[in-house]
């Protein structure tokens, strides 16, 4: 079963409740003094405009925090070059909370082929170059020069992505755990509320930071494996063939005569520590006061093999009910990962969203534009987690695979909230979804089992026979929310699983027929067999399924809406003759990308430590396991892209000579059948060419541009070819 969790919101409030909830979590010392504080008891520094919404990370830790009777103050978006803006509103009384933001900083700044962006969604006026690259480690140094005394605890996507060592796509190497750079005292990992509240109010006691070694869902440096543990090494539990032994770290060093370091305070003595090593896989031990002992830092930068391992030993320990700890050497420390958080039961998560957010941008900002809010302004989140498991994203590694639901009743209170309060509101919800839009309420069949489980998907490479996948509490949740006062319209702009929607063909209807503002976006991500099963993607015959109840329900509703399906070039394990059948399948079925999407290797993903290894890590991990084909070079990935966008000209001649070296310039043509013409426009694919004489006819085209409407002599209202 699940572990027992106190209730977020039952511990005794700090004494500084007194103050009651601020307008907004002050930003300036002039907003102290009118709430009449003296001192804030806790600053959150992150990378994002400070958005007073539950769709921003730090308003939620600050709100959560304000209500257990904290001060807390907000600093966004500081001057990462001098530390004087970290000390805008004074020390706080208990830790700095360092955050890059609701994105990754390097995600924010660079697109996947690494040029740097010009824009920010994040930022008033839309504007780029305000955050640092690595702003976790950025921010954590200066306020370490602003106040040495005062703890530095960071969290969010950034840090809980790069707690153990991670391959950084930007610098093509593996990367030390980030508390470690960060240099912080503290990292916690997922979504943070349980962790973050029982801190707080342990730091509060007056309980140092260095002795809180107990919180689900942290991670901390210490000189060596407490007392009283059994270690196990990680290459028992899935063996990855010949591994260098570990260096053990409780022993002298005979050779020396060096004597072991000290352990800190409460970390126990030389020998108090159980070191395992099974000739077979280990049963029968208190998992409780096991820890899984991971290839150190040193062997996963330079063996990609034990990478691969590392990577996958820890995707299996990612369930709270059964995750043992980890430890993971790092030089002379180690870096001790505790087991995931449990999730937030419906009543906790209620509460969060329902603390007294103002629902816009801090007033400092005038008029500046912040499109992130722009896009969530009237959208509600009815979920956390996503148990889909696709290697290549970071939700389920972030989120968990658990799904955390909001009850029904708080759902349709945000609805009317928005409709009452939300400045510019014109009846329309813009969204009513979460990681996955569909996933709500749905959940294993048996606690028992949901709570043993080891599986990286619920859904792939088929759908759990323990999965309830019934949708009918969503679609009343839908007839219920648009049937509010003053609703026009709930739209659901949240990514669909439509391998789930399928088992329920009346959520297929209701969401066609009333949720669906003329397209549709879903993601198959490819066509053939070899990319799908290393993004662990249902196979494209769902896909045809679901988009036949797609038509059938438009054309009964009267409808002419489409499907926008979406699809990552060059993903580990796609050659160029995949993309090639991904274009020909685009081309028979009409459709025109308008912007496509590169792979980029996030840090921890599974899909990243395909990359980065060329090992499959979806299964074990040995010398002689699984080899995994990844574009590379900055020319095939150019060319994969282009094979999404085979009808841009641009692409038309790095095309022509791929086709050529794969033997199919039957594709080059000026036919119907053919891929790309013959002919050049001029001014187009470099240089200039002579523009031949076009042929007579022109290719009709059935489906949208990616956003930008059908295309004319597309589908008429009957879904007939005009």
């Amino acid at each position: 079963m699940m572990p027992d969790a106190k209730d977020l919101f039952s511990y005794r409030r700090h004494w500084a409740h007194k103050f009651g909830p601020a307008p907004f979590l002050p930003m300036s010392r002039e907003e102290m003094d009118i709430l009449g504080w003296d001192a804030c008891d806790i600053i959150i520094v992150t990378g994002d405009a400070y958005v007073d919404h539950p769709s921003f990370g730090m308003a939620v830790i600050g709100r959560v925090l304000e209500a257990q009777g904290f001060r807390v103050g907000i600093i966004a978006q500081p001057d990462w070059r001098d530390r004087r803006d970290f000390m805008r509103l004074g020390p706080p009384r208990l830790f700095f909370g360092v955050t890059a933001g609701n994105m990754d900083s390097m995600v924010n700044r660079y697109t996947a082929e690494r040029r740097i962006r010009s824009d920010d969604a994040y930022t008033p006026g839309n504007i780029g170059g305000r955050r640092p690259d690595r702003a976790t480690i950025v921010y954590s140094q200066r306020c370490r020069e602003a106040y040495r005394e005062v703890p530095v605890v960071i969290g969010g996507i950034e840090a809980s992505l790069r707690r153990i060592a991670h391959f950084d796509y930007w610098q093509e190497k593996v990367r030390r755990s980030v508390l470690l750079d960060a240099k912080a005292d503290l990292l916690l990992y997922g979504n943070a509320e349980r962790a973050i509240v029982e801190l707080a109010h342990r730091l509060a006691a007056g309980e140092p930071i260095h002795q809180i070694r107990d919180l689900r869902g942290s991670a901390f440096a210490i000189r060596q494996v407490p007392q009283g543990w059994t270690e196990i090494d990680s290459s028992q539990i899935d063996e990855p063939g010949p591994v260098e032994p570990h260096p053990d770290p409780y022993a002298e060093t005979p050779q020396t005569g060096r004597e072991q370091e000290a352990p800190a305070p409460g970390e126990g003595q030389k020998g108090e520590v159980r070191v395992v090593r099974f000739t077979r896989r280990p049963r029968g031990l208190d998992r409780a006061r096991c820890v899984v002992r991971i290839p150190s830092y040193e062997q996963v930068r330079d063996d990609p093999v034990l990478y691969a391992h590392a990577s996958r030993i820890l995707h299996l320990e990612s369930n709270p009910g059964n995750a043992r700890a980890l430890v993971q050497r790092h030089g002379r420390r180690e870096v001790w990962i505790n087991p995931p958080p449990v999730p937030l039961r419906t009543p906790e998560l209620d509460r969060v969203f329902e603390l007294p957010y103002q629902r816009v941008p801090h007033p400092a900002y005038g008029d500046a534009r912040i499109p992130a809010y722009e896009m969530i302004r009237f959208s509600i989140n009815i979920m956390r987690g996503c148990f889909g498991g696709c290697s290549f994203c970071s939700i389920t590694e972030h989120e968990g695979r658990i799904i955390q639901n909001r009850s029904e009743q708080s759902i349709l209170r945000e609805v009317e909230q928005i409709r009452d309060l939300t400045p510019g509101f014109t009846g329309v919800i813009s969204d009513l979804g979460g990681p996955t839009a569909n996933m709500w309420r749905l959940h294993c069949r048996d606690p028992r089992i949901e709570s043993s489980c080891r599986r990286l998907s619920c859904v792939y490479p088929g759908i759990c026979k323990n999965l309830e996948t019934d949708q009918m509490p969503l679609v009343r949740l839908y007839r219920k929310a648009r049937a509010l006062p003053g609703i026009k319209k709930v739209l659901i702009a949240s990514g669909l699983r439509y391998d789930l929607a399928v088992e329920t063909p009346e959520y297929v209807r209701e969401l066609v027929t009333h949720h669906v503002g003329g397209y549709l976006k879903i993601a198959p991500e490819h066509t053939r067999p070899g990319p799908l099963s290393k993004m662990m993607k249902p196979g494209i015959g769902t896909y045809d399924r679901f988009k036949a109840m797609f038509d059938k329900y438009s054309r009964q509703a009267g409808k002419e809406q489409y499907l926008i399906p979406y699809f990552i070039a060059a993903h580990p394990g796609t050659r160029d003759e995949d993309m090639l059948e991904l274009a020909l399948w685009l081309k028979r079925n009409g459709f025109r990308a308008d912007q496509v999407q590169a792979f980029l290797p996030s840090p921890m993903a599974l899909a990243t430590a395909m990359w980065h290894s060329g090992r499959n890590p979806l299964k074990k991990v040995t010398r002689h396991s699984e080899t995994v084909f990844s574009p590379r070079g900055r020319r095939q990935r150019r060319l994969h892209k282009a094979f999404l966008r085979y009808h841009d000209p641009e692409n038309w001649p790095l095309l022509r000579e791929a086709l050529q070296r794969m033997g199919r310039a039957d594709l080059i043509g000026n036919g119907k059948r053919h891929l790309v013409p013959r002919w050049q426009p001029a001014g187009t694919g470099g240089k200039t060419q002579p523009q031949a004489r076009r042929p007579a006819f022109r290719t009709r085209h059935t489906r949208a541009d990616r956003g930008t409407g059908p295309r004319p002599g597309g589908r008429g209202r009957k879904g007939r070819r005009r």
